[in-house]
């Protein structure tokens, strides 16, 4: 009898874990984007994204520092946080929403798992539903995730003034990847 008690405790155990397991994190997440304008490409690195995932329920959130851009020029980098994005009124973006098929995803086999992501994104204070589609990459124990989507700069309350509108595109490509680390416990 003990040691059943001891097999059931012990598979009690096993699967709380488990389920804790289900959360990762970063902070250390790679946003990037990209305009193909005819008369400039401009493109944007950051490396300081918070992404948080849990599995069991498919729910993701991501928070970007604005300012943490960075351009190849410095002008740049200066008027888009000044002019287009105002960094010190809206100081980050988010996205907030679900891995739609996050019972696809075997964190325990190593794999890749395609997945539909539907949620808010909020830049500069606008929110619009998105949907895109997104990879979940698990090898030897790490879990990774990227995705790749397009936004309408004007839907987010980014004016393009007519003097520039030639060298910035109105629609952004957006690329996503994260490597992510099981959250531990608080």
């Amino acid at each position: 009898m003990a040691r059943i008690f001891l097999l059931l405790f012990a598979a009690a155990v096993c699967s709380l874990s488990h389920l804790q397991a289900q959360k990762y994190f970063t902070r250390e997440g790679k946003i990037s984007f990209f305009s193909d304008a005819p008369l400039e490409k401009i493109e944007a690195h950051n490396q300081q994204a918070t992404a948080v995932a849990d599995f069991t329920s498919g729910a993701m959130e991501f928070a970007v520092l604005i300012k943490a851009f960075q351009f190849e020029k410095a002008l740049m980098q200066e008027h888009f946080n000044e002019n287009y994005m105002e960094s010190t009124k809206y100081p980050k973006a988010t996205f907030k929403g679900q891995i739609a098929d996050a019972a696809k995803v075997n964190l325990s086999k190593d794999g890749t798992y395609p997945v539909k992501v539907k949620g808010m994104l909020t830049i500069k204070g606008v929110s619009k539903e998105i949907e895109t589609d997104g990879t979940i990459v698990v090898r030897g124990g790490a879990v990774s995730a990227s995705s790749a989507f397009k936004i309408v700069v004007a839907d987010y309350g980014i004016a393009i003034p007519k003097v520039v509108a030639d060298k910035i595109a109105k629609i952004v490509e957006v690329k996503v990847d994260v490597n992510l680390a099981p959250l531990p416990d608080k």
